[in-house]
């Protein structure tokens, strides 16, 4: 077994044909245990369950002569499972198994600079992937396509990506289908709506007929919730306004270049906006639903399965830096540690005032709400078919769609159950989770009756 010897060889003495006395030569005999070699290497978990089981046989017989003995006179099976009856080794080969060193060290993680990527972006300057024995270099991009495609070719082995990105990719929704998921949330609420300051006088909605907005992309919570909010007033988003796709870092300048009206974007934007005078927080995304998600961490299928043990590490580092994320005591010290020029390039007190959730409205308002923006990493799978039933209402997907199996693929529950447990956190017994967006109460599973009760969608 390469470096190890095989304790269930019965007999080391010489044979004909073989050493293992079950081929017709040596040379046969090296063959096939070059093949098995090959095959066990492959299966990382296989490999760790023979060398729990020869651990745990030389241990209790650590004599070769009485091992050899042993084993022809019972047979390995036996031997193993009289064994298994006093110790399970399938739960030591687990823990065995989480102990495994990351197939891969050194990564590359793209990023948008928002405040939505906080926990993937900390983790590099706060040690948390480092704990996890990885060199992770996370790599400011300029924009939600950018962010897919290198992903998708490669150049970045996971990514900070909008919560409803896996699922377009997956579907082929703007881009080639590809099997991607989500194994953790980044953070919930953290977004506004934000309007330039000469429609200080212009809040009811029903009054923006020809507005210009911004949204950070196509598939993303921002355009649903606008989309939402627009809708609820009683104006066609794709008639009565125009909404364009415009990358966070651009918001602010289009704003005071009177390109656009206003946006629903992601933080820092909207404080910023704030902060150059240029505009004012209309209201805050938790308004319309409380607890909503935004961004998530995101790999494709292909990185989870062939580096089980990088994507465990990578994802462990992310969920505990989103466990300190969640306490307030540490907003202040995470605002200055993101604020620099390769993160987020802003002034701390504009960070201070997100993370914290005290803040100038643009009104003449200071503002007090702790739970502006923040960070709970489960990947309800009701959330993705949510997402999915706007993506359905706004003619981005057609025709039948397995709701509930499309969300188990990509939103990856389960492993980030594991993981929060093992960073403190209390998870949910249960991927569906009941909420309500604008007081409409949103049940996971009737998607196609939620979609048809709206009267403004573009879905027949």
């Amino acid at each position: 077994m390469g470096l190890f010897d095989d304790p269930f060889d019965g007999e080391k003495a010489k044979r004909s044909g073989c050493s293992c006395g079950q081929h017709a030569s040596q040379s046969a005999h090296d063959a096939a245990h070059e093949h098995e070699t090959q095959r066990v290497a492959a299966d990382e978990y296989g490999r760790l369950e023979r060398v729990v089981q020869s651990a745990v046989v030389e241990a209790l017989f650590p004599e070769a002569v009485t091992r050899r003995a042993l084993l022809r006179a019972v047979g390995a099976s036996t031997l193993l499972a009289a064994i298994f009856q006093m110790l399970p080794l399938g739960t030591v080969t687990e823990a065995f198994a989480e102990g495994a060193a990351p197939e891969k060290k050194d990564l590359k993680v793209g990023f948008i600079p928002i405040t939505c990527a906080t926990p993937i972006i900390m983790a590099h300057p706060m040690g948390f992937y480092a704990k996890q024995g990885l060199n992770v270099e996370v790599i400011k991009t300029a924009g939600w396509a950018v962010i897919r495609d290198k992903t998708i070719n490669k150049e970045y082995d996971a990514a900070h990506m909008l919560s409803p990105m896996p699922i377009a990719i997956s579907l082929g929704v703007g881009s080639t289908p590809q099997p991607y998921t989500i194994p953790a949330i980044e953070n919930i609420n953290g977004q506004a709506i934000t309007l330039s300051l000469k429609h200080k006088e212009k809040r009811d909605p029903k009054t923006w007929t020809g507005f210009k907005f911004a949204v950070p992309f196509d598939y993303s919570m921002h355009n649903y919730l606008l989309r939402y909010y627009l809708a609820e007033a009683g104006l066609d988003p794709d008639v009565d306004v125009q909404i364009r796709a415009i990358p966070p870092p651009e918001m602010v300048a289009n704003l005071r270049a009177d390109n656009i009206d206003g946006f629903l974007g992601p933080d820092p934007v909207n404080q910023r906006a704030v902060y150059d005078g240029v505009g004012f927080i209309h209201l805050l995304s938790k308004e319309l639903w409380d607890g909503h998600p935004c961004c998530a961490f995101a790999a494709s299928q292909e990185f989870v399965t062939s580096l089980p043990n990088t994507y465990a590490a990578l994802l462990k580092g992310i969920i505990e830096a989103t466990a300190f994320a969640t306490k307030a005591e540490n907003r202040k010290q995470i605002a200055e540690v993101i604020a620099p020029a390769n993160y987020l390039n802003q002034p701390p007190i504009v960070l201070e005032q997100i993370l914290t959730g005290t803040f100038a409205d643009g009104l003449g308002n200071i503002k007090t709400d702790a739970k502006r923006v923040d960070f709970d990493p489960f990947p309800y799978e009701s959330f993705a078919i949510w997402i999915m039933t706007q993506m359905k209402r706004w003619g981005q997907i057609k025709g039948d769609v397995d709701y509930a199996a499309v969300a188990k693929r990509v939103y990856l529950a389960t492993d980030a159950a594991k993981l929060m447990k093992e960073a403190g956190f209390t998870p949910p017994e249960s991927t569906a989770k009941t909420f309500s967006v604008m007081g409409k109460p949103f049940d996971s599973s009737q998607p196609e009756e939620y979609i048809s009760s709206f009267t403004i969608r573009r879905a027949g």
